[in-house]
């Protein structure tokens, strides 16, 4: 299996995310959470199942929540570039790449 490796805003994203999922219902935060969890495991299984997105990366769509795992895989490592919402404007991690 192949290693992950995480951008440093990846970490703030979760949090807001998990935060407003919270305050909606108890233990939705903790859902998504666990979502992000399984889709990390199937990514790092099967790292060039999903589409490209733009040249060398891919997204994986969350089943329940509306995010996307934006990620590209160089060697032994995935490099997750951002955990963004659907709605979001795609180009706003562009500068990350």
């Amino acid at each position: 299996m192949l290693t992950l490796k995480f951008h440093p805003e990846v970490a703030g994203e979760i949090g807001v995310s998990y935060r407003w999922y919270q305050e909606q219902a108890e233990g939705l935060g903790d859902d998504f959470l666990n979502e992000l969890e399984s889709a990390y495991q199937v990514v790092a299984e099967f790292p060039e199942t999903w589409p490209l997105l733009h040249k060398k990366f891919r997204r994986y769509l969350l089943p329940r929540f509306p995010f996307s795992v934006i990620y590209r895989v160089k060697g032994s490592v995935i490099f997750v570039l951002a955990v963004m919402h659907n709605s979001r404007k795609p180009g706003y991690r562009s500068a990350r790449a």
